[in-house]
């Protein structure tokens, strides 16, 4: 199985086994954007979720939550942000296109404020790194030794097919947990065996985030609590908004959409397994037979699967004598 099929149908599995918002492909470092990528992130309800997914299904900006609008008077947007112009300006269109904000002019001006006040709706937060065959880790200690000193995620985990030994284990960080994932004859997840329980991090004190390895040296970013926190909040943001399902179905005689758990997954036949399509489907390879792309709405089964409202009702309100405020 390729560690794209085994990121696929772990999502699958996990989203029918935990009431949390799944999500993959997430950048995980703050002083070095891009640097860390986690494969899976998982994220545990807080007491304001509900209210969170009453707003949009989309995510929020993070310009949007961190300016002074709120959902009391409305407010001039430029006087609103702590930023570049142009990014005030994109977060706040942005906003109003999801939902978030609500506008009104006035002699010319706009103003905005929140439909609702932004909810502490996220709990633990939970990053796995995906290895299928430990045989072949690659920058699998570095990527963990990662996650554990910058403290970003509440728990780090391994995922992998291996038969996991004392030596694997002594390779990686101890407060990492293992999971070995087993599969029935169709390919599903059929078991997540705790190999070892992850440790819970320190994500409200700062961490260290490396930078660069050299031959005896590394450098590093040390990452305050506040930062962090931001990045946090980042993170569980997309993964509200993107979610797992960011693939795409062959447009090819041989696409066989498959079902995993429930969900839906781009099969090709003549490959004989799941495949990623943007990568690997087209007129270069031998088994392609150009043909419609089957209509299959991963928006709807996402809704139906997951605690993600895809069309929430939302808060958008209009107040009497609102052309008053600003």
């Amino acid at each position: 199985m390729s560690e794209f099929a085994f990121e696929l149908a772990l999502c699958a599995h996990l989203e029918g086994a935990r009431e949390e918002i799944i999500a993959r492909q997430l950048g995980a470092s703050v002083a070095d954007p891009g640097g860390r990528i986690l494969d899976v992130v998982c994220v545990e309800p807080g007491p304001g979720f509900d209210d969170r997914t009453a707003i949009t299904s989309e995510s929020i900006p993070d310009a949007a939550i961190e300016s002074a609008v709120g959902p009391g008077r409305a407010r001039y947007w430029k006087d609103a942000f702590d930023c570049h112009p142009d990014r005030a300006r994109r977060a706040t269109e942005r906003a109003l296109e999801i939902g978030f904000f609500e506008s009104h002019r006035l002699k010319g001006r706009e103003y905005v404020r929140q439909v609702a006040r932004y909810p502490d709706w996220y709990g633990r937060i939970v990053g796995i790194e995906n290895k299928p065959d430990l045989g072949r880790p690659g920058d699998l200690e570095a990527q963990l030794r990662t996650d554990v000193s910058l403290a970003l995620v509440d728990a780090a985990v391994l995922a992998t097919e291996s038969y996991v030994t004392r030596a694997h284990l002594n390779r990686i960080p101890e407060e990492v947990g293992v999971w070995r994932v087993h599969r029935d004859e169709t390919g599903d997840v059929c078991e997540l065996e705790v190999v070892r329980e992850p440790v819970s991090l320190p994500v409200e004190r700062p961490g260290i985030e490396p930078l660069a390895y050299e031959p005896g040296r590394t450098d590093v970013a040390v990452v305050d609590a506040e930062a962090k926190a931001r990045r946090r909040r980042r993170i569980a943001e997309r993964a509200y908004g993107k979610g797992w399902r960011t693939y795409g179905f062959p447009g090819c005689a041989n696409g066989d959409p498959v079902s995993s758990s429930g969900a839906t997954l781009p099969y090709c036949a003549w490959a004989g397994r799941v495949v990623d399509v943007e990568s690997e489907c087209g007129p270069s390879c031998p088994g392609y037979e150009p043909v419609e792309r089957p209509a299959v709405d991963l928006e709807a089964e996402r809704d139906r699967l997951s605690p993600w409202i895809a069309d929430p009702v939302g808060k958008q309100r209009r107040q009497s004598g609102l052309d008053r405020f600003g």
